[in-house]
């Protein structure tokens, strides 16, 4: 079969129907009570969820600093590449996420975890730290979950065992909160 990108916009319509949208409402309500409130947001994922991790912080450190004044505390455990390669090299690959929250993770901050399956060894242990640190905790996941969505205290369910259109879903995720922070609207 061969691609054909209108098939790939169509799987898109199709799978925003499945969506609950009221999780997404409540994830960026979440984001924003803990941005007012001051507290630190951390992300992290693998792969296309790392960069993606890497870009939620990339939109709200800088769009919402300057659309608000005010100091947007975030931070994306995928950045830097010395920490997760030393933890890597020295412990074990399933701690390079939560060796480094135990330097910056305070109770009532918020990890955001992103993964297509939700079972990355890396991603369950944040979750088990941040839970016992009694912080809060947001799954962004495709599949069917997983056992992040499980864990987290808040979940965004992509069902869809499409990675791709999982990653894109989540991206857009990523933008909806920007926009929400920095109060734009959507423009056509």
């Amino acid at each position: 079969m061969e691609f054909n990108p209108r098939k790939y916009f169509a799987a898109h319509t199709d799978l925003f129907q499945k969506i609950d949208v009221s999780a997404i409402e409540r994830a960026i309500e979440l984001v924003e009570t803990k941005f007012e409130a001051g507290k630190k947001i951390i992300t992290c994922g693998n792969g296309g969820s790392a960069t993606t991790s890497s870009h939620m912080i990339t939109d709200w450190n800088k769009m919402v600093t300057l659309a608000t004044g005010k100091k947007f505390y975030g931070y994306s455990l995928v950045d830097n590449v010395g920490l997760i390669t030393a933890y890597a090299n020295d412990i074990n690959y399933s701690k390079v996420f939560s060796g480094q929250l135990k330097s910056i993770l305070d109770k009532e901050d918020l990890l955001i975890v992103l993964s297509g399956s939700g079972n990355s060894g890396n991603i369950i242990e944040a979750l088990h730290f941040a839970n016992d640190l009694r912080a809060d905790t947001l799954a962004i996941v495709g599949f069917d979950g997983g056992e992040a969505r499980k864990l987290a205290k808040y979940c965004i369910h992509i069902p869809s065992f499409d990675m791709q259109l999982c990653e894109d879903i989540h991206l857009m995720i990523n933008h909806m909160v920007m926009k929400k922070l920095c109060g734009l609207d959507i423009k056509n």
